[in-house]
């Protein structure tokens, strides 16, 4: 059936060989419930970016606007922002399939209805968005990819900066957030010699202070035990 746990995974080994930009999909077999929200859930909260984009009638009710959470692991970040602007509708991109699965059973909690979800590469769905169509794209804790021969599979790149620049509207932001130096250099290198963004930050430490009502992530605790710092950019569409 589609959108089963299998046949996402048969859609990641297709994939695989045009280089995406996420490692693994599956840690952890599901308990029954969630392989259950799979077959049941899933298909009337997937986002299809094989039709037309019609953002509005993705959500049940208006929304003020719209905001993209790509990578949103076990959904602390997500379900936190969610909840906090129920007037926004969200799509949530993660292909890990046990990161899914915890974001499907909150979900189905009852506790919100303005979150929508995309379980497979995010460069499938950026050029699906219209133009100028949305207020807030995040990206968190990316996977870095630190050997050098794979830095073309980090997401931040060239192409997806155009990408965001063309979907975000006009004082739209960007945020990303890392822990690993050297790729937080990178997205300040890549994002910055695009004209379409302006970098704002307007103190030297505000790349360490995380944006308000910020939710921690289990990986970014994770990181603050191993004695990383956690960078938080923001750019800001011209």
């Amino acid at each position: 059936m589609s959108g089963t746990p299998h046949s996402i995974m048969t859609d990641d080994k297709r994939l695989a060989g045009q280089g995406s930009f996420f490692g693994r999909r599956k840690g952890k077999p599901l308990r029954a419930h969630q392989a259950d929200l799979f077959e049941t859930l899933l298909p009337r909260l997937r986002v299809d970016p094989s039709g037309p984009c019609d953002l509005a009638g993705l959500f049940p009710r208006p929304v003020a606007g719209y905001v993209v959470e790509i990578g949103f692991g076990g959904g602390e970040h997500l379900v936190r922002e969610a909840t906090a602007f129920p007037r926004l509708g969200f799509v949530g991109v993660e292909p890990f399939v046990n990161g899914m699965a915890k974001m499907l059973a909150e979900i189905d909690r009852g506790t919100i209805d303005n979150v929508r979800l995309h379980t497979k590469d995010a460069g499938l769905l950026l050029p699906w968005f219209p133009d100028a169509s949305l207020d807030l794209v995040y990206l968190l804790y990316p996977d870095p990819w630190p050997k050098t021969r794979h830095h073309k599979r980090r997401f931040v790149g060239d192409h997806t900066v155009a990408e965001f620049a063309r979907i975000l509207k006009p004082g739209g932001e960007f945020r990303f957030a890392t822990d690993i130096d050297h790729y937080a250099a990178w997205t300040l290198e890549h994002v910055l010699r695009a004209p379409d963004f302006t970098f704002a930050a307007e103190t030297a430490s505000d790349w360490k202070t995380p944006w308000p009502n910020w939710q921690s992530t289990r990986y970014e605790a994770k990181a603050l035990r191993e004695g990383r710092t956690p960078c938080y950019l923001t750019f800001r569409r011209n």
